[in-house]
């Protein structure tokens, strides 16, 4: 089977080719027992380190001053910066290498921009440099997450696409109508790899 066999089949009978060799490549019986497992167990996990840190939260708003004096202010700040330059870092070479890790260091590095400019706020808050942090906040920090999630996302949804092989279809430059029919879920819609679908699911069907 050439390229020009493959062209000649429809978008439904493509994907049922790549999910047919997909079977073949990835016949493991255990696969979906080990899924079903890791999710138990991360939900399970979930639950409670929530549950733990709501009580902690609680402790924290009843026992917790308004003011600390600390003797590591420069070395916190300092060090939290550096861990920023590190992720900085590895994005840009994630990027440039064109390597799926990009993902993760997008997602760490917006988490860290929105850590940076939430302590910025609320640690100047009832001083004169308050404005100057909020400032910061609006224009750097909250829309260069913003723009490291979305990338995220897009890259995820682009890595569910090819992997349950939508790409087959960008041979066809008539199938416009076939694309839009077929077009993913929103992606908290996907379900994870390895789990099988089932009726009650209308994102799997």
């Amino acid at each position: 089977m050439n390229e020009a066999d493959l062209r000649e089949m429809s978008p439904g009978e493509r994907r049922q080719l790549a999910h047919a060799l997909a079977a073949v490549d990835y016949p493991h019986p255990m696969l979906g027992m080990y899924v079903a497992r890791g999710r138990r167990l991360g939900t399970l996990v979930s639950i409670v380190a929530c549950a733990a840190l709501a009580a902690w939260i609680v402790v924290l708003v009843l026992t917790l001053h308004r003011s600390f004096h600390t003797h590591h202010w420069k070395g916190a700040w300092v060090g939290f910066d550096f861990i920023l330059l590190l992720a900085f870092a590895a994005t840009g070479w994630a990027f440039w290498r064109g390597r799926q890790i990009v993902i993760a260091c997008l997602i760490v590095t917006g988490t860290l921009l929105c850590c940076d400019a939430w302590f910025d706020i609320v640690l100047d808050a009832g001083t004169s440099d308050v404005w100057l942090s909020v400032a910061s906040a609006l224009v750097i920090e909250l829309p260069l997450a913003f723009l490291m999630f979305n990338a995220a996302r897009r890259l995820i949804r682009l890595s569910a696409l090819l992997a349950v092989s939508e790409s087959a279809d960008g041979g066809d430059p008539d199938d416009t109508a076939g694309r839009r029919r077929d077009r993913l879920p929103p992606l908290w819609k996907i379900p994870l790899f390895g789990v099988r679908p089932t009726d009650r699911d209308p994102a799997s069907r």
